[in-house]
């Protein structure tokens, strides 16, 4: 592979030492992944899976505003407005650059500086290395625009500590470095200012990621979360979002007050759908049935009244009122959220890349 950086392409692929470089670099959209950008982060991995030479490979960005904020919501809502051609397409790349991330044979340290929702998860989650600094910020905010919390959250966010997966997986919560440390989400806590110092550590002893990380690591201080723990596990326990309601609104405590006030801002559609979709995921063998889940949801969910008009609300008019329909949980019926999982004729179902299944 050449060691040539094109500035205008969306994403860098170079090799520094016995390292890959994966530098996202659409910084004006905050890194919102498109189909071209997955498509270059994978051939660039696929390049140098099986090279002796590269031992490792550091993922992350340019540019300050944040990691990578998700992906490109307004190409899959128009595309969600015919057939969804478009938005299942990217998917498929998508899904299947999550999956190689997730079974790649060499370790992937991702720096998640900034924000890093939606897609943004989907890329770093995967890494065994995740280096969270001050300017963290994490979040799964689907169920704010009709969605659902996919690129791999049905396999990692059951799997959080108690459930705090599931709670992410609703409220939309927002995460700063010691709250992702606190769950697994981050690995390691480095100040922004020794960034590049470490990158270039890495590069020097590709060998010692692990030290280089400890060496370098600070106080995140401590996690905001921590006080209501016990709370999250205890109140979003139940299978049906019509039990979590009730139990928050039983509890009478001002955070429980807080938690329902903000589920009755999203989609009911999107909360039912996420909550099946992660009672489900823990039950999942590998992977790849979790992304192949998630691709039938995906296609599916983007033609759907409340994603395109979450996307109405939130992105494009931003006047963040959206009119969700059924406006209520009981309007969601058990056969309508039946039907977003059902699987897909067989040759148009979600497979990895090939070699990786």
């Amino acid at each position: 592979m050449t060691d040539v950086l094109i500035d205008e392409a969306p994403v860098l692929t170079r090799v520094e030492g016995r390292v890959g470089r994966i530098t996202l670099n659409r910084p004006k959209a905050i890194h919102a992944l498109t189909d071209e950008m997955c498509r270059l982060m994978t051939e660039a991995l696929l390049a140098w899976k099986d090279d002796a030479f590269i031992e490792a490979v550091i993922l992350d960005h340019a540019g300050e505003r944040g990691f990578c904020a998700g992906g490109d919501i307004r190409m899959i809502a128009e595309s969600g407005k015919t057939d969804a051609a478009e938005a299942r397409a990217f998917f498929k790349t998508e899904y299947r650059l999550n999956h190689l991330l997730y079974v790649y044979p060499k370790p992937v340290v991702a720096f998640v500086d900034g924000i890093v929702m939606g897609g943004g998860v989907g890329i770093s989650d995967p890494a065994k290395y995740r280096v969270a600094t001050e300017r963290t910020t994490y979040a799964m905010p689907e169920t704010g625009i009709g969605l659902f919390p996919d690129v791999g959250g049905g396999w990692f966010l059951p799997r959080m500590p108690g459930q705090t997966g599931i709670w992410l997986a609703l409220t939309g919560a927002r995460l700063k470095a010691a709250e992702c440390l606190s769950l697994g989400i981050a690995t390691h806590f480095v100040e922004s200012a020794k960034l590049d110092a470490v990158k270039a550590a890495i590069v020097a002893e590709p060998g010692r990621i692990a030290d280089i990380l400890a060496d370098a690591g600070g106080d995140a201080g401590p996690s905001k979360l921590a006080p209501h723990r016990a709370d999250i596990d205890r109140l979003f326990a139940h299978d049906t979002m019509e039990a979590i309601f009730a139990a928050l609104e039983a509890d009478g405590s001002e955070w429980a007050a807080k938690e329902l006030a903000t589920l009755k801002t999203k989609s009911p559609q999107s909360m039912k759908v996420s909550l099946r979709q992660m009672r489900v995921g823990a039950t999942l063998g590998s992977f790849a049935e979790n992304m192949a889940m998630e691709y039938r949801l995906g296609g599916r969910v983007v033609r759907s009244h409340d994603f395109q008009e979450g996307v109405r609300a939130v992105i494009v008019d931003k006047d963040n009122a959206p009119k969700w329909s059924p406006a209520e949980l009981a309007g969601v019926t058990e056969a309508a959220v039946d039907a977003f999982f059902a699987p897909l004729p067989a040759d148009e179902e979600w497979t990895p890349l090939p070699g990786l299944g």
